[in-house]
């Protein structure tokens, strides 16, 4: 179960956490957590303030997940959390014969999913996920768990676990210090219910025996 930064490949904010931290109202919170268009595609207060692909997000960033596993196109892919669907489009780029799946709270986002991944996608939780036990080769979900209260990213996790049938890989909101997470708690306050010291979230992967490969958000 190693820690691995498969995400280096990806563009690094540039905006303040401090600034967000400080501008964020308890009525943005609970806008935000809706999932629809004001979270997605409104004012930046409520969330993205416009969720659009552009390749340099995600391109390189698949390529080295695809690489790090060693994919090929017949494998099959799901992406929990995936929003609408930028990842997994450029996954089926690089192997246009693999299978994808994915699943978002998000019906907004599946709705305004990029219409190639549209058949692919749909609305479920990833606390019980809709696929049969072992059916993915790899199971992905990026800075999605944190939105889940404690008990259900335990059972996220578990999930994780029983429908990959050879890898997975997550990424926790964390921090290894006191600075970091006074400055994650301020950029991760819009939507996030439980985020942890990397210790702790290495105990809870134990608790719940999640054996797949997992790295931080940080700010």
């Amino acid at each position: 179960m190693p820690e691995i930064n498969l995400l280096d490949q990806y563009p690094q904010t540039k905006r303040s956490t401090v600034d967000r931290g400080d501008t964020i109202t308890e009525d943005d919170c609970a806008l935000a957590r809706k999932f629809g268009k004001e979270y997605f595609d409104g004012d930046r207060r409520h969330g993205y303030g416009g969720y659009n692909y552009h390749p340099r997000f995600w391109t390189d960033t698949v390529k080295r997940i695809c690489d790090h596993y060693e994919l090929t196109d017949d494998c099959s892919i799901l992406d929990v959390g995936c929003a609408k669907g930028f990842m997994l489009y450029d996954f089926s780029l690089l192997l246009p014969q693999a299978k994808i799946r994915g699943i978002d709270i998000s019906e907004y986002a599946i709705r305004n999913a990029k219409q190639e991944v549209k058949p692919y996608v749909q609305v479920g939780n990833a606390k019980k996920l809709p696929f049969e036990d072992d059916s993915f080769d790899l199971v992905v979900s990026l800075s999605t768990v944190h939105n889940l209260r404690l008990e259900e990213c335990k059972e996220a996790l578990r999930e994780f676990s029983r429908v990959s049938r050879s890898h997975a890989f997550v990424t926790m909101d964390a921090w290894r210090t006191e600075e970091e997470r006074i400055l994650l708690e301020d950029w991760v306050k819009l939507t996030a219910y439980t985020y942890m010291a990397v210790e702790d979230w290495k105990a809870l992967f134990d608790e719940v025996g999640y054996t797949g490969d997992y790295y931080w958000f940080m700010v």
